[in-house]
């Protein structure tokens, strides 16, 4: 068992963000702000691997090799921030919900009227 530090005061952490990958980035970001609501951050951008700051950050990141992606930020009702990216070349899996592996597997999104908005998914 990990053992916070200063376990006498140990405090809640806050969620700050989550990042996911998507095969169509702005099918993706319709659903979440037209759907769920969600709001803009930073709009949909293209990055590409280069020597400037972010190109350089995201190669530490994810390696040298990921030519460009693009990311959109959003943020949740409760400002919840979400990453979400469309990488070049990717591989989309046959079926997307492998439970069998490790990860993310789901997310919950909280809202009064499940039921109405299922018919908009």
């Amino acid at each position: 068992m990990i053992t916070p530090p200063n376990t006498n005061h140990t405090y809640p952490r806050n969620f700050s963000h989550i990042g996911m990958s998507v095969p169509n980035l702005d099918a993706a970001v319709k659903f979440y702000t037209e759907v769920l609501g969600w709001y803009f951050i930073m709009k949909p951008t293209e990055i590409v691997e280069d020597d400037s700051a972010i190109g350089e950050m995201c190669t530490d990141v994810f390696g040298s090799g990921w030519e460009r992606f693009r990311i959109a930020h959003l943020s949740t009702g409760d400002r919840v921030g979400v990453e979400i990216f469309e990488f070049k070349d990717q591989e989309n899996p046959e079926d997307n919900f492998e439970y069998w592996k490790t990860g993310i597997f789901h997310f919950y999104v909280q809202d009064p009227d499940v039921e109405g908005l299922v018919k908009f998914a």
